[in-house]
């Protein structure tokens, strides 16, 4: 006992001290390098292992135009959902002015993203969650969860859901929730009265009391908005854009230039490290178009 009361006395004030330091140097993040503390912990499509192992690294965002790069950002976080606002606003600070039209994938598209891009009055084509998957079901006329909460009838003016059997569900109130970044979504409750000896209770959910569904009725608007905007001709056409244009500067960079992975370490010299490398890339298309 007396061993580890002195081991414990001899260690422990060092490393907690030193991990109050990581914490510090890792803020928001829930993984730091120690030999590069800007960078986080991420899985690489690049595993040569095959073992999905964690590695360091950078997640970078690029805006191209006709496959030259407009603007690029350095985030350092493995998700791209929250990085779109960043990248814009680097991209108005950058030129004076907004994009006029902005085009993204799903892993754009997200309450936060959409409500401010709609604030900017940025025209945007970005898909969300199982969009594709969505489409394809609707072709082949599949309907998967039937009784999922987007499946039930809404009466905007009565502001009441109906549950399969036609039964009313009222609104029983709303909260806040708060996403990572600190966004905060309203979220609507709505109950059905009486669901005892109703014969699609088990299809239909699996409590042990009356159903009760949450709706986030601005996320529904502005998923239905993107819906409209994506399967328009112009919509159509600005999806397809986005493969070539912006994929192709990846594949070059990645391939015919063989960057695939950062030299220097630290937020600031990997961002002029990949500043050089899409200069590059701009003059050599440059080059070619001459």
């Amino acid at each position: 006992m007396k061993q580890k009361l002195n081991y414990a006395k001899k260690h422990w004030p060092g490393n907690i001290a030193k991990n109050k330091t990581y914490q510090q140097q890792m803020g928001s993040r829930n993984s730091m390098s120690k030999t590069d503390p800007d960078a986080t912990f991420m899985r690489m499509k690049e595993d040569h292992m095959l073992n999905r192992q964690l590695k360091p690294g950078y997640n970078l965002q690029a805006s191209t135009n006709n496959q030259f790069i407009a603007n690029y950002t350095i985030a350092q976080t493995t998700a791209n959902t929250t990085t779109l606002i960043e990248h814009t606003e680097d991209f108005i600070e950058g030129y004076g002015k907004a994009p006029q039209t902005l085009t993204a994938d799903a892993g754009y598209g997200s309450d936060e993203n959409y409500t401010y891009l709609e604030d900017q009055n940025i025209e945007a084509f970005v898909k969300y969650n199982y969009f594709h998957k969505g489409q394809l079901d609707e072709k082949r006329g599949k309907i998967k969860k039937p009784f999922a909460a987007d499946k039930l009838f809404y009466n905007h003016h009565t502001d009441t859901y109906y549950c399969p059997m036609g039964q009313p569900m009222e609104n029983i109130g709303s909260y806040i929730r708060q996403t990572a970044t600190g966004y905060e979504q309203k979220i609507d409750r709505y109950q059905a009265k009486n669901c005892c000896g109703c014969q699609l209770r088990s299809l239909c959910h699996q409590s042990k009391y009356n159903r009760i569904v949450e709706r986030n009725h601005k996320l529904v608007r502005l998923k239905a908005k993107a819906k409209q905007k994506l399967l328009s001709p112009e919509g159509v056409a600005h999806r397809k854009q986005r493969f070539w244009d912006v994929e192709a500067v990846f594949g070059n960079i990645k391939h015919n230039m063989n960057f695939k992975r950062f030299m220097l370490r630290g937020l600031d010299k990997v961002n002029t490290e990949i500043g050089l490398i899409a200069m590059a890339h701009n003059l050599k298309k440059v080059s070619l178009a001459i």
